[in-house]
Order: C-alpha cells, then sequence, then structure tokens
C-alpha cells in the first residue's frame, strides 16, 4: 500500500525496548511515584541530559538515557501516526510511563 507507515509494529518494537531497559533498572511500571521520577528526570533533564546518560561507561545510566531515548522515539512516532489520522497506542508499560509524561509536562505547564 502506497504511503503506508507501520506505526503499530513501530510502537510495539519501541515498547520491547523500553521494557528491557526497565527490567535493566528494575523499574516496577505499576509504581506511578517511580515511573512519575523518570518522567521528571526526563522532562526536566532535556536532551543534553539523555545523550550524557547514553554515552555514560555506567551501564545502568545508559540503560536509563536509552529508555528516554526510546520514549521520545514513541511520541514522535504517536504525534507522526496521528498527523497522518492513524490512531497508534503502547502497552502497558507505555500507558504507565506515558501518562507519567502527560501529567508531568500538565503540571510544568501551570
Amino acid at each position: 500500500m502506497a504511503g503506508f507507515e507501520p506505526y503499530a509494529r513501530d510502537a510495539e518494537a519501541i515498547e520491547r525496548e523500553i521494557v528491557t531497559r526497565g527490567l535493566v533498572l528494575g523499574i516496577d511500571w505499576q509504581d506511578t511515584a517511580q515511573v512519575g521520577l523518570l518522567a521528571r528526570e526526563l522532562s526536566e533533564g532535556g536532551p543534553d541530559h539523555v545523550e550524557r546518560l547514553v554515552r555514560s561507561r555506567d551501564p545502568r545510566e545508559r540503560a536509563r538515557g536509552e529508555l528516554f531515548a526510546f520514549a521520545i522515539l514513541m511520541q514522535q512516532t504517536m504525534a507522526e501516526s496521528a498527523e497522518r489520522g492513524i490512531h497508534t497506542h503502547g502497552g502497558t508499560v507505555w500507558k504507565s510511563f506515558g501518562r507519567a509524561l502527560i501529567e508531568r509536562g500538565s503540571r510544568h505547564e501551570r
């Protein structure tokens, strides 16, 4: 199909990567306080912070940076699919983290 973009498949693959990094970091995605702290770090840290983490020699810092990079990629994927009128959603892990990011953004805008 011309113009077909596999957004659902991309979202699943991105979420798998987020889940993998979450396992390395011991994240309980049902713990709203823990997930909220991750969302805060991502939203306050910015691109330089993510890049520093991704380049770190510390495997846990690198995993956190990669998790953040995949979260940004997921947001971009969903935004692009929405612009094309395609509803794309993630699984339970992304819903937990995405909700925390949205809540963080709402608080930050006030």
